[in-house]
């Protein structure tokens, strides 16, 4: 009866409360709509099935964790460039992962947005392969995005004509049942599998984790999560008002989790933390039999929400926003070294695999110059701030400590590379673009990005970038000019036409969307959303 009159009372506040409720406010509709249907449940214990007692004897194969962090910039990290602030702020124990074992220099996210890449690593397939094109998100995010969505004279542009029957609901747009999972591959060699933090592959029940190969999977199914309730005596929030993802986010996000599909329920304390804890029991509870387990840290993703404890240690960072972003970097960092001192402490430190990256370049809307520097551009671009990733792994029984390499790979190949290092057979009757890149470079000539019109390659050292909006080729030598600072495309044009030729041919091979971007948003690649327009200044419009 009370979850009638909560219905109720959504029907009346879209359609009878009026103007003020469509116009105002219809970008808090998907938020209330799911508490209706599924309310946040207090915070229950999450208990992990325990292996056996003992591990067996001789050899076994090497535990398996994926880490991947959400929008993390490339000079975040301060192995790559110094990190936050000029430096104040520090990653040890992610450079300790790089400086351990292997550091991929010339490593690329498979999109410059967090769904794609995501389903590119899962699968070891081009997502646009299987019609994962565009980043899921409700149509109600996408009709936000174009009221606050322009920059200048630069609006964005929202698509209602591609609003058809056909566009399946906001929780079936993920990974296909029909695609094969990494999960699901090392299940095949006997592992364990396990799934901890951000998944954004589809909220269905047939898309989510524990139906894609994972055992268990504590999990985050959207795109984000409040990292502490906002009102949080704990909580240091830094909003983005320039922003209107950050306005969507705050008004519909929930501090919650679901285990195994269970109705959503509180997570315990702030998100990085619960899942760094919960990372720490899972591997414990498996500590004597193979695991693979894929922890997606949500941070520094907005909402940008630090502990207080993290934000005190940074009193140097004058700039709020950017001190909370800071802290949540230093302290995801701090966690990840608790799970490696774990490892350690378990004595399974040697035989087990620790791949860090992250899904792609720092964005442009959380208003902080120099995220992904040297490089220009941001997350949304093709630029090599938007899909330069830190690709770093650590297994000491098998890989040299102080290896660096420089051979062009990415997400892409850490599909086939966890594959083989389980023992497991890659899947059969599909085309994977993954490679083993511990058995040595990646073989193909060239890597691909595409988002709707937006169309990228890199062959050896050239890189093009196409966009209809605005109408331009851009031709970058990254030998000699790696942060695109000359577009030698009118000098070069026998060359654009051989890499147009390469995007073509690419292009021919991938498979209708299957769902449209709704929503074209302009990005400006050298400056943050939040700084004044200037004539001149160079854009690409994303498609969502």
């Amino acid at each position: 009866m009370a979850q009638g009159w909560i219905g109720l009372s959504v029907v009346a506040l879209a359609v009878a409360g009026g103007y003020w409720a469509y116009t105002e406010n219809r970008y808090r509709l998907p938020g209330i709509v799911q508490d209706w249907r599924d309310p946040v449940q207090p915070n229950r214990p999450v208990v992990w099935q325990a292996g056996p007692d003992a591990a067996r004897s001789g050899e076994r194969p090497p535990n398996i964790i994926l880490i991947v962090a959400d929008d993390l910039g490339y000079n975040d990290i301060s192995l790559n460039g110094g990190g936050i602030a000029g430096g104040i702020v520090r990653t040890p124990n992610i450079d300790r992962i790089a400086r351990e074992g292997v550091n991929f220099t010339t490593a690329y996210a498979a999109n410059a947005t967090c769904s794609p890449s995501r389903a590119a690593m899962m699968t070891g397939r081009y997502p646009t392969r299987f019609g994962f094109e565009f980043t899921a998100v409700p149509t109600e995010f996408a009709e936000n995005l174009v009221h606050g969505g322009g920059v200048g004279p630069l609006e964005a542009v929202f698509h209602a004509d591609r609003i058809t029957d056909d566009i399946p609901d906001y929780p079936d747009m993920g990974v296909p049942a029909s695609e094969v999972t990494i999960a699901e591959t090392v299940k095949t060699a006997g592992y364990r599998t396990l799934h901890i933090g951000k998944w954004h592959l589809g909220e269905a029940p047939k898309l989510q984790p524990q139906a894609q190969g994972f055992d268990e999977s504590l999990a985050v199914l959207a795109g984000a999560a409040m990292f502490l309730p906002e009102d949080d005596a704990d909580a240091v929030n830094a909003k983005l008002p320039w922003d209107p993802i950050d306005r969507f986010l705050w008004a519909n996000l929930r501090h919650a989790v679901t285990f195994n599909g269970s109705p959503r329920f509180a997570a315990k304390g702030h998100m990085t933390d619960y899942f760094a804890d919960e990372a720490i029991e899972a591997i414990e509870a498996n500590r004597n039999r193979p695991f693979f387990l894929y922890l997606g840290f949500t941070a520094p993703h907005t909402p940008l929400q630090a502990t207080r404890a993290e934000y005190d240690k940074f009193v140097q960072i004058k700039d709020h926003k950017t001190r909370v972003y800071g802290a949540m970097v230093a302290h995801m960092d701090r966690r990840i070294g608790d799970i490696l001192a774990k490892l350690e402490q378990l004595g399974i430190d040697d035989d087990t695999l620790v791949i860090f990256t992250s899904d792609n370049g720092g964005a442009w809307y959380a208003g902080i110059p120099d995220l992904n520097a040297p490089y220009r551009g941001w997350k949304a671009t093709f630029f090599e701030g938007g899909i330069r990733a830190p690709l770093f792994m650590r297994w000491p029984k098998a890989i040299a400590a102080n290896t660096a390499r420089a051979d062009v790979t990415g997400h892409i190949d850490i599909f086939a590379t966890i594959a083989a290092a389980a023992g497991a057979k890659l899947p059969s009757g599909r085309l994977l673009d993954s490679e083993d890149i511990l058995a040595g470079p990646a073989q193909r000539d060239a890597i691909f990005w595409r988002s709707g019109d937006y169309r990228a390659v890199r062959t050896g050292d050239w890189k093009l970038q196409l966009t209809k909006r605005p109408e331009k080729a851009r031709l970058y030598n990254l030998a000699t000019d790696p942060t695109e600072q000359t577009d030698l495309a009118a000098r070069e044009p026998a060359r654009v036409a051989e890499l147009r030729t390469l995007i073509a041919r690419q292009n021919a091979g991938m498979a209708k969307p299957i769902w449209p971007g709704l929503v074209e948003g302009p990005v400006r690649i050298d400056v943050p959303l939040d700084a004044p327009w200037r004539d001149g200044q160079d854009y690409i419009y994303w498609t969502n």
